[in-house]
């Protein structure tokens, strides 16, 4: 699939940033994304309820998602025709979301640089790892597993604070738990 272009025309932006849902979202996770202008998921949904889900989380309803190399076998890409990467205008700066497995199964921070210099920030998924690399730009973000499946010490998210000023991150890890949103 191609790209996504999201169109932006506001001062600040609160964006909820998470990836490999695996057709689960952790209750902490909903809460802490409840509200967010926007939510962008970096792939490996595994299911439309999960989309829809986040939906009802975000203000007016905004989701950004990209194709997971696991959501060819279940079929996402064509039932929602998800995209594989998406490029979004916010205020300060452009952040691309991608799943991140086109560059193999532990994406190299400098490669995904390379692909995008123009990004004030690159969101992946794929690792299942939470990381925050604000060392260089663009920034490489990684809101790690959001659902169940290998979360390397919790599900995780992160919550990105996008303005002219500049921006900020937030990560946040929760212990394993039952419950969630199915998809």
């Amino acid at each position: 699939m191609g790209r996504l272009h999201a169109k932006c025309n506001v001062r600040s932006m609160n964006v909820g940033v998470l990836s490999d849902t695996h057709g689960w979202i952790h209750p902490q996770v909903q809460a802490v994304l409840k509200g967010a202008d926007c939510i962008v998921h970096a792939g490996d949904v595994l299911g439309m309820g999960v989309l829809d889900a986040l939906a009802r989380l975000a203000r007016k309803g905004r989701v950004v998602a990209v194709a997971g190399n696991n959501d060819r076998y279940d079929g996402m890409r064509q039932k929602a025709e998800l995209p594989t990467v998406a490029e979004m205008p916010l205020p300060g700066g452009t952040l691309v979301v991608t799943h991140g497995d086109q560059f193999g199964s532990a994406p190299k921070h400098a490669t995904l640089r390379q692909a995008w210099p123009q990004a004030r920030a690159i969101v992946y998924g794929h690792t299942h790892r939470l990381v925050c690399d604000q060392d260089h730009e663009p920034w490489v973000l990684n809101p790690g597993a959001a659902g169940r499946t290998r979360t390397h010490g919790g599900a995780s998210c992160l919550m990105l604070a996008a303005d002219a000023e500049g921006w900020t991150v937030q990560a946040h890890r929760f212990p394993p738990c039952a419950g969630g949103i199915e998809g």
